[in-house]
């Protein structure tokens, strides 16, 4: 499997995801300096000037930790774009990610070569979040140079496969960059998804539940106290089938055990009908790995005991 060089060198094989309206750069920077790659999706940035002065942030703040530890580098950081129709922005935002040469670009719903080309002229790579083989497969022959599988279980919009299944279709075939998706809260399990084929995990929901996620203190309360039974899978929200908090869905006025279908031609990533309550903000995303988070604290503390974790777990696998 081929691990291109930007990201070989990653303290913990962790890409934090892209988390709509929670990433900021306090979140990126803070993931990027603990030593995983640090993202967040460009359409968090509003109004839409505002993407290059977080891109200026990120840059000159991680430069100058690298500057202050040569010997302890801060890891990369990603831009998520959403590749839809809805998303108006997409040619602006991509034009300030060239500015600042942004090294790696995550895209979501939809695969463009055209999009693909720009990064690499820049000197970026791309990853492309799937839910299946199909997709998987399309997203490369449109010049992705890696592949991001969301399985059963992630949170925001995930997919219905387990991991087992997706990641060993997409490796009879793909040997580039693989990151997966699903539950993964622990360094036990980040050694699992290593194992069973994948280069890197994708974790979100974990980080949510940190000082410095843009989220209110009951949704970090409510990572904290759920479990994976309080996670509810609707396309209400967006149109595209995600995982959400049960609680926030009560809140809203609603009843999770009887929600209607959503429509894909209403995705609306600027807030939506005021009418409805919104995903993300309103509604919840989340993941089912939450009950290993039992408490807020800082990115750099999850990221130390998850580095303890995983050193352990493979200390145990040599050990058997």
């Amino acid at each position: 499997m081929t691990v291109p060089a930007i990201l070989a060198k990653l303290r913990l094989p962790v890409i934090g995801s892209p988390l709509f309206i929670i990433s900021g750069p306090e979140l990126v920077i803070a993931q990027c300096k603990a030593g995983i790659v640090g993202s967040f999706p460009a359409l968090n940035a509003r109004p839409a000037a505002l993407l290059d002065e977080w891109l200026h942030r990120i840059t000159e703040e991680l430069a100058a930790h690298n500057r202050a530890h040569p010997d302890a580098l801060a890891a990369p950081f990603a831009v998520n774009q959403i590749v839809h129709k809805s998303n108006d922005r997409l040619d602006h935002d991509l034009a300030v990610c060239a500015k600042w040469q942004v090294p790696i670009v995550i895209t979501s719903l939809g695969a463009r070569e055209d999009l693909n080309t720009a990064v690499h002229a820049w000197g970026g790579i791309t990853m492309h979040d799937v839910i299946d083989d199909r997709f998987a497969r399309k997203a490369v022959e449109k010049g992705a140079d890696g592949l991001i599988a969301v399985a059963a279980g992630a949170g925001g919009h995930a997919g219905r496969l387990s991991p087992f299944a997706l990641v060993q279709e997409i490796r009879q075939w793909f040997d580039g960059p693989l990151a997966l998706s699903g539950s993964i809260a622990t360094g036990d399990a980040v050694l699992g998804c290593q194992a069973i084929g994948a280069d890197f995990a994708y974790i979100g929901s974990p980080f949510i539940a940190t000082d410095e996620a843009n989220a209110d203190a009951a949704y970090k309360q409510g990572i904290v106290d759920g479990k994976a039974a309080d996670i509810v899978y609707s396309n209400l929200f967006t149109g595209v089938h995600g995982n959400y908090l049960r609680a926030s869905i009560v809140q809203a006025g609603m009843d999770p055990d009887n929600l209607p279908e959503g429509d894909l031609k209403t995705m609306d990533f600027g807030g939506g009908n005021s009418a409805k309550p919104k995903a993300w903000k309103d509604i919840w995303g989340s993941g089912q790995g939450i009950g290993a988070v039992v408490a807020v604290e800082s990115v750099a503390a999850r990221v130390d005991r998850m580095a303890e974790e995983y050193a352990r777990a493979k200390a145990r696998v040599l050990a058997a």
